[in-house]
């Protein structure tokens, strides 16, 4: 379980298929720190380490995690954002995220509103349902507030530090991000349906 509150990012340093799996290796400030076999979310993507040299460290990605997230579009050089699994006996400054992504969310626009900036999304009909007004989301890992929420489509204002600290601010319009929805809106989400 993560909060959405980006730790620090990793460099992607080689990314390789391995049958239907795809394996990453990266190097972070924290790579020293990292344990093997601890979960770790990538861009939003939870992720076990499961190998560890001196200065990097190795990720693996299973078939279906490929057909849900970006990481299809990964390449070496990519920043990816990360934040280790939340300890239970702090503050929980962002939401609760999984590290589970939904789906893909396609950026339409990007604006500077001279002290922040706002990115505007759109998204599957299928995910319609699971968005709100200033609700919760996590994108690329990041919990932040949804508003301008339409039909098919939300927009989030980042503030500079968020910016500086994330690899939100490389993402344009027509770039993919992750998305991973609201924990608590899903589950009713699924009931009302029932």
């Amino acid at each position: 379980m993560f909060t959405g509150i980006i730790e620090t990012t990793a460099t992607l340093l080689s990314i390789e298929s391995a049958g239907k799996n795809t394996i990453v290796w990266l190097e972070s400030p924290i790579t020293s720190e990292l344990k093997i076999d601890q979960s770790v979310s990538h861009n939003g993507v939870c992720l076990t380490v499961d190998d560890l040299q001196p200065n990097a460290y190795r990720i693996t990605a299973v078939e279906e995690t490929l057909m849900k997230t970006n990481m299809k579009n990964w390449k070496p050089g990519d920043i990816i954002n990360i934040e280790r699994a939340m300890v239970m006996n702090g503050r929980l400054d962002g939401h609760l995220v999984q590290g589970h992504v939904d789906g893909v969310a396609t950026c339409i626009r990007k604006e500077d509103k001279e002290g922040s900036t706002v990115f505007s999304f759109s998204l599957g009909d299928d995910y319609c349902p699971l968005i709100i007004e200033k609700g919760s989301i996590a994108i690329n890992g990041v919990s932040l507030t949804l508003f301008n929420v339409g039909d098919n489509n939300f927009s989030v204002a980042i503030i500079p530090y968020t910016l500086e600290h994330t690899n939100l601010k490389f993402v344009e319009p027509g770039h993919l991000v992750n998305i991973e929805f609201d924990l608590i809106g899903k589950y009713i989400h699924r009931m009302n349906r029932a």
